[in-house]
């Protein structure tokens, strides 16, 4: 009997591994959408409504959805008007958001790269950076759907079938 509950234990835990796995495939693809609309608000807001960084990121951060908005009004709150630079404060609030959500080392150096150029030069250079951001990040949306694709159901699979394999081993 305490077998058969180990063995459903290890089946289950593993088959939920791969699930949780297969969610985080799912997910980058979702968030990266999200945050190519949040830069292309930020740049239409910096562009042509000619808004200070902090006003354009608190509507950026009204129109897109959570959970990429809570960054967007962190970094809002916490930019100071005696402070010059706004790349520590983005930093920090996009390391605390890459270690909550689904996306790789690849999509937090292409956010932190156009945090580094962010409120440091002029309309049309800003609107340069940003346009290559979201370049990168179309780049990387086309891999994050293709690795969802690939092994999105495979993880599934092999949760349950490592479960299984390893409970035959035990018994």
């Amino acid at each position: 009997m305490l077998k058969l509950i180990f063995s459903i234990i290890i089946v289950a835990s593993l088959t939920w591994l791969g699930h949780e796995y297969a969610m985080k495939l799912a997910n980058r693809p979702r968030y990266i959408r999200i945050w190519k609309h949040a830069l292309q608000i930020l740049e239409a807001e910096i562009v042509y409504s000619h808004e200070t960084i902090k006003e354009a990121m608190y509507r950026v951060y009204h129109q897109i959805e959570p959970p990429v908005n809570q960054l967007f009004q962190c970094v809002a709150d916490n930019i100071q008007p005696d402070k010059e630079e706004l790349y520590p404060i983005w930093q920090e609030q996009l390391d605390l958001f890459g270690r909550s959500y689904a996306l790789n080392n690849q999509d937090i150096d292409i956010l932190q790269q156009f945090g580094r150029t962010l409120g440091q030069h002029d309309v049309i250079q800003q609107q340069k950076y940003i346009r290559l951001a979201i370049q990168h990040l179309e780049r990387s949306l086309e891999e994050a759907d293709q690795q969802k694709l690939r092994y999105g159901n495979m993880s599934r699979s092999i949760g349950f079938l490592v479960g299984v394999f390893i409970v035959l081993l035990l018994l």
